[in-house]
């Protein structure tokens, strides 16, 4: 039986309920591991992190306010020690170097087998950096293709920026998800159109299809 010591506490963000909770019981299945709390959006993600101190947060990166992004950065600028994995459907290398940069520690894609999940969660609470292997397999196979990527050319605020753009998210309305101002936005996304050499929003839809960022 494991110590306290040895407990890996979890909180759960991802904004079904019905995947919280299969998280839950795959995981407390797992001996060492208990789900300290769940949080169905980014900013309360953000405060329970603060008030249960987690040792692993599983992140999802599509949350209703605040992407996963801004909570994995929210989070690692306020704890430098702060373990986050980020477990989602985007199977594109684009969203994992994305989900690195702002901080995360491991990337699980959500059609892995479900011991993937368990391993990952005791890998990153020891300290170590864990890509499913699907994940680690795109990654390796895009990099000789890295310098023809226009994608990589984009800060993880304007990658986040560009994606919802691409969604069909008005300014006004990324700025309310991402706290930012209308004229920030506005300012990032001339920044995104002149790095990815595009004009309109819908080259910018057309080139994140292409990349596997949106489903056609």
């Amino acid at each position: 039986m494991n110590t306290p010591a040895q407990t890996i506490k979890v909180l759960v963000v991802d904004d079904h309920a019905v995947v919280r909770a299969g998280y839950r019981r795959l995981l407390e299945h797992a001996a060492g591991i208990v789900v300290v709390g769940e949080a169905e959006t980014g900013r309360i993600a953000c405060q329970r992190y603060q008030t249960l101190t987690p040792d692993v947060v599983i992140m999802d990166l599509s949350l209703p306010d605040m992407s996963g992004f801004e909570a994995i950065r929210y989070i690692t600028a306020r704890d430098q020690e702060a373990r986050v994995l980020v477990f989602s459907m985007h199977e594109d290398a684009a969203f994992v170097e994305r989900a690195l940069e702002a901080g995360a520690c491991g990337y699980v894609t959500k059609s892995s087998a479900p011991e993937v999940l368990v391993e990952a969660v005791q890998c990153v609470a020891d300290g170590m950096c864990y890509l499913s292997p699907d994940v680690e397999h795109d990654v390796a196979a895009q990099k000789p293709a890295a310098a023809a990527d226009p994608l990589r050319a984009l800060s993880v605020r304007e990658f986040e920026i560009f994606r919802l753009l691409a969604e069909g998210r008005t300014v006004s309305e990324i700025g309310t998800v991402l706290c930012l101002s209308t004229k920030t936005v506005a300012n990032y996304s001339t920044q995104i159109r002149n790095k990815l050499g595009v004009a309109t929003n819908a080259e910018l839809t057309r080139l994140a299809i292409r990349h596997r960022l949106l489903t056609p």
